[in-house]
């Protein structure tokens, strides 16, 4: 039987044991281990198989954790985390109490900056490579490992900016493999394509106009030449930057032709890469493609309607849009402020703007959203995906604050559809002209109706429903947990009303008045932060009217929530339907 080194290695002191004839054959059982364990619990392939041999090599030259090691977005560090103590524990990525499917600095000494949103490596490492120099540390290494569609995000460029000017000990890591989850868009993608293994960019090295010295590109799967690279680089003086060529789903065959499909695939078969097929016939649709079929349906009708997208035309569904329309339909990159206030360039100009953008990275450009839209009162039309928890990704990709960061923003509408027919109608009505900007709010995930392509109508701004009639509580909900409230009172219908406001802002005043006139007892259900949520909306309505009603919140506790499935997040948050329902008896 053949030795097996994977099985010898904890942590990077066990590594570096090795001859480095002997990390080629680390690669391929390292490879091996990520496959079979991503192809049953799930999770971020083909990005850690692109960086295998580079994360051997890392952790081979430099003194790791002393040398300080960022990763940006994370997506890429399964291979990291494997050597890095957590080989043992690695079944439990992404899984509740399991460790995080993204580096996480209470989690290892390894994970030294917490990471789930792109291109902050370098103004992380920056920092951290300025402080040991004004701690007289003239030793410790500072590395970056960003890819070539993070390094194209304004941030990135602000910090090679910064760091440019600076002598500080520090490499970043271009990790080019032309695609992030989606391909690589812009006109630096285009400039890093022109360049080859071995060729050096001959003119106009934007690299080395930002005063870096810049070194490549080379293989990043040759692991002789990344070694020899590294260690020469570990005494270079001042800001550097390595270009390295790798292949998204290196190693698997499947990974490597479609790798946007395995960038995270769900289950596969470890021994061929075929995907394990699921047959969603009959099921209802995901909200992003009810967003991304409808948006297109609209277009056909009306030739001021425009979709912008920073960089997740698959995951968001414009590319249905993109498919077709490919002059008014935009993906520009990871770029969230630039999406957005190009999209209110467009609206001063008369065009329809629809901004399709996830909860989580909405949070990134919350500057223009409230300067160059709201401010100028622009009818920017917010499609806001991945709203409320989206499970295994955790704590840095759930959707929980836009009620909150958004209700309190002047001329700002803010809609969460109960399901897919309102979602439907709302981006129906909202492409009719609003005169106000307005972000609808909807889920990861599937719906629960089949036939929803209905036709679309014009719905009242601000105007709310009632879905039961009961004589004891009163509960108000916003957005698909509605559903959970139904299931909650399905053996309590008589004694529970049950109200849906899709609109958080305006609310509904006339209808909130008789609520709160009828009920002592309101129990307010969102699937957002309660603290400046839609429940303290309905609060300050009651204090402000000099009502004393009961009025109890449920929604997202004044804590981080981590990883696990959207039903176990929901459970400890008091938000299924179990909860719900143990909450309205201790009023019952």
């Amino acid at each position: 039987m053949q030795q097996s080194f994977l099985s010898n290695i904890q942590y990077p002191s066990d590594l570096r044991k090795l001859s480095p004839d002997q990390l080629p054959k680390l690669a391929r059982e390292l490879r091996d281990f990520v496959i079979n364990i991503v192809a049953t619990k799930e999770g971020h392939l083909g990005a850690s198989l692109g960086v295998i041999e580079l994360t051997i090599a890392l952790h081979y030259i430099f003194d790791t954790p002393n040398d300080l090691l960022v990763w940006d977005v994370g997506h890429q560090a399964y291979p990291h985390k494997i050597l890095t103590g957590r080989k043992d524990i690695f079944h439990t990525n992404r899984q509740l109490d399991g460790i995080s499917g993204f580096p996480k600095r209470t989690e290892s000494d390894y994970d030294t900056f917490g990471v789930g949103h792109s291109s902050t490596s370098i103004s992380a490492v920056l920092g951290m490579a300025i402080a040991s120099k004004l701690k007289g540390d003239t030793t410790k290494q500072h590395v970056a490992v960003i890819g070539d569609a993070s390094i194209a995000s304004g941030m990135a460029f602000e910090g090679l900016n910064h760091a440019g000017v600076t002598d500080t000990n520090m490499l970043v890591i271009l990790n080019d493999n032309a695609i992030g989850i989606d391909p690589s868009v812009g006109a630096l993608k285009e400039y890093l394509t022109k360049a080859k293994i071995g060729i050096r960019p001959r003119k106009n090295n934007i690299i080395e106009a930002l005063n870096f010295n810049y070194f490549g590109p080379i293989d990043g799967h040759d692991l002789p030449m990344l070694l020899k690279t590294l260690e020469k680089l570990k005494s270079t003086k001042g800001p550097k930057l390595l270009h390295i060529i790798t292949t998204k789903g290196k190693g698997l065959k499947q990974a490597e032709e479609d790798q946007v499909k395995y960038h995270a695939p769900g289950k596969f078969d470890a021994s061929t890469g075929d995907l394990i097929s699921k047959d969603n016939t009959g099921l209802p649709p995901k909200f992003q493609d009810v967003f991304g079929f409808t948006i297109l349906e609209l277009a056909r009708k009306n030739k001021k309607i425009i979709g912008i997208t920073p960089a997740m035309p698959t995951g968001s569904s414009l590319k249905y849009m993109m498919e077709e329309m490919p002059d008014r339909a935009f993906d520009v990159g990871i770029a969230e402020q630039h999406a957005v206030t190009l999209a209110a360039g467009m609206a001063t100009q008369g065009l329809i703007p629809f901004c399709t953008i996830y909860s989580t990275f909405l949070q990134r450009a919350y500057d223009q959203v409230i300067h160059d839209v709201a401010l100028q009162n622009l009818p920017v039309i917010f499609c806001v995906d991945r709203a409320g928890i989206v499970g295994a990704d955790g704590a840095t990709h759930h959707g929980v604050f836009d009620i909150a960061y958004l209700t309190c923003v002047p001329n700002m509408i803010v809609a969460a559809p109960v399901n897919e027919i309102e979602l439907r109608h709302l981006l129906y009505t909202a492409s009719l002209g609003l005169g106000h900007p307005i972000a609808i709010r909807y889920p990861r995930g599937r719906g629960h109706i089949l036939d929803w392509e209905v036709p679309m109508q014009k719905l009242q701004i601000g105007k709310a429903t009632r879905l039961k009639t009961g004589s004891k509580i009163a509960v108000i909900s916003t957005g698909i947990i509605a559903h959970n409230v139904t299931k909650a009172i399905e053996t309590i219908e008589e004694t529970i009303s049950h109200y849906h406001f899709c609109f958080i802002k305006p609310l509904d005043i006339d209808l909130l008045k008789q609520i709160v006139e009828n009920y002592d007892t309101i129990i307010t259900v969102e699937d957002g932060v309660i603290k400046g949520g839609f429940g303290s909306s309905i609060l300050d309505f009651a204090n402000q009217n000099d009502f004393k009603n009961n009025i109890v919140t449920l929604g997202i506790p004044d804590q981080f929530i981590h990883h696990g499935t959207v039903e176990e997040l929901q459970e400890i948050c008091g938000i299924s339907p179990e909860k719900i329902l143990d909450t309205i008896n201790t009023f019952l």
